[in-house]
């Protein structure tokens, strides 16, 4: 029997699919030639990102329907988990608290987060569901590659590729709670799929600005 949700998901997310040379950032980190400035600076703009998208599931979470929220709760607490990962890798790459305090964060890669509020605030929490799914099928892929490519060329510690490692391993308990927020959108006939694509493609382009961010000369 078909899983209209999960079919929906998986159509979302190949019809979202970023183009595989638009992140520029990631095969630098796999071939060894990103500089160690640009690792710092990705540690540096995490630290902003992941608290404010943090925030904003939680408030996504107070917004939805019972199954949407339990999926954003899980996001929530998932962010929390990755914020003590991610103090590991920014050690690695030499960032020191009073760096981290001084720095001013990179439009472009700030973009992300702020869209993700923009979501919290005005977007359906069930159509967001749908959107953000398919966005992190590539997140989770990147950052793959990346702590592939800390190990093997960088000589980074388990300890310092764990943020890496939290993103790009299964969850196949979110995945299940993602199918049940958006068969109850179905259900109910509250899901509108252009709004969930529109979203999703606007995530899909603010990520990418986020790579090519990071690139950019500091």
């Amino acid at each position: 029997m078909t899983d209209p949700a999960a079919e929906l998901l998986r159509t979302t997310t190949r019809a979202l699919a970023p183009d595989p040379a638009a992140n520029r950032f990631v095969p630098l980190v796999e071939r060894g030639t990103a500089p160690p400035e640009a690792l710092a600076r990705l540690a540096l703009e995490q630290r902003w990102v992941i608290p404010a998208d943090r925030r904003a599931f939680q408030h996504l979470a107070k917004r939805a329907d019972p199954a949407a929220a339990a999926y954003f709760t899980t996001l929530a607490t998932g962010e929390e988990l990755a914020a003590g990962h991610l103090t590991a890798f920014a050690r690695a790459c030499g960032v020191t608290e009073e760096r981290a305090r001084a720095y001013v964060p990179l439009p472009g890669c700030q973009a992300y987060p702020a869209y993700v509020s923009w979501l919290a605030l005005n977007a359906s929490p069930t159509d967001t569901v749908l959107a953000l799914t398919a966005n992190f099928s590539a997140w989770g892929g990147y950052c793959a590659r990346i702590a592939d490519g800390l190990r093997t060329r960088y000589g980074f510690t388990d300890d310092a590729c764990a943020f890496f490692d939290f993103f790009a391993a299964p969850a196949p308990d979110l995945d299940a709670q993602a199918r049940a927020a958006v068969q109850g959108g179905l259900d109910e006939g509250t899901l509108s799929t252009a709004d969930a694509n529109t979203y999703g493609t606007l995530l899909q382009t603010y990520e990418s600005m986020f790579w090519e961010s990071l690139g950019q000369p500091a």
